[in-house]
């Protein structure tokens, strides 16, 4: 095993490395959440007209589908911190007449020059803020009084198999050290004690939550088991990780890491891992 990483699993870098990151794999991040996004627009039942705030809209394409949604009396407007996937989100818009708009800020800060939105979405988006919030405040002044906010956030790492069998694999290489509960990261707002907190100190109300669970494509369907490790080795986090620990170890993890997701694969749909979301509505 190699020597600690204190800093192993530090908060991720949007607008830098993991944002480049998940550009190179975008296809296949997507087809993986693809399906927890559909069943958060389903849950958002948007109508035509209305004005919708994407935040963390990454590559664009949830934007480009409340964008169809709402229609050219609405608006669709996706935010992000990560240039390259603004850049690739508005080069999808152009190429599919798309009248989404995809603007480049950090939502913590950012004051935008737009009539105010009737709704929020956000796709994993809403849980890397340093400080939620008066992030959370922030995003407040963009919406409407009234407006509802719907968010998917991942529950708790125990029941997302995809990530625990994953850094099981990783931890009989690498010393990885546990999670910080609610740091900034994928897993900040398992606790929806800790969400309500977040959310009521910001100023929304009447949180509902609904959870989503079922069986997820790792690196979208239809992956084999060497292109589901190599996509986890290259986009995510663990990836750097055992990237710093040398060839040797890289080496052995993938080894293990294509045997977990031979274990997994399913003929015609992939390596299928748990996975377990909440979709949250509030409202301001």
């Amino acid at each position: 095993m190699a020597g600690p990483a204190p800093e192993a699993l530090k908060g991720e870098d949007w607008a830098g490395e993991m944002g480049a990151r998940w550009l190179a794999s975008l296809d296949r991040f997507e087809g993986m959440i693809a399906p927890i996004g559909a069943a958060l627009l389903a849950r958002a039942e948007y109508h035509a007209g209305e004005r919708v705030l994407d935040l963390g809209c990454g590559g664009g394409a949830t934007t480009l589908a409340i964008a169809e949604r709402v229609g050219p009396q609405g608006a669709a407007l996706g935010l992000d911190v990560a240039p390259m996937l603004i850049e690739r989100a508005r080069h999808r818009a152009s190429a599919a007449a798309s009248s989404a708009r995809f603007v480049c800020a950090d939502a913590a800060t950012a004051h935008l020059d737009t009539p105010p939105f009737d709704r929020l979405f956000s796709r994993f988006g809403s849980m890397f803020f340093d400080a939620p919030v008066p992030a959370f405040a922030n995003l407040k002044t963009m919406l409407k009084p009234g407006a509802r906010i719907d968010l998917a956030v991942w529950a708790n790492p125990r029941d997302n198999l995809w990530m625990m069998e994953v850094m099981g694999v990783a931890r009989r290489h690498v010393e990885i050290p546990p999670a910080v509960p609610r740091a900034p990261g994928p897993f900040a707002f398992e606790d929806l004690g800790y969400l309500e907190e977040v959310l009521t100190g910001a100023g929304f109300g009447s949180m509902d939550v609904t959870a989503y669970e079922g069986l997820q494509p790792i690196g979208g369907p239809g992956t084999s088991p060497v292109a589901a490790t190599d996509f986890v080795l290259a986009a995510m986090a663990v990836g750097r990780v055992l990237d710093e620990a040398g060839a040797d170890v890289r080496d052995a993890a993938r080894a293990d890491l294509i045997a977990l997701f031979t274990d997994r694969h399913i003929e015609g749909e992939g390596v299928m891992m748990g996975a377990k979301a909440w979709l949250v509505r509030a409202n301001v």
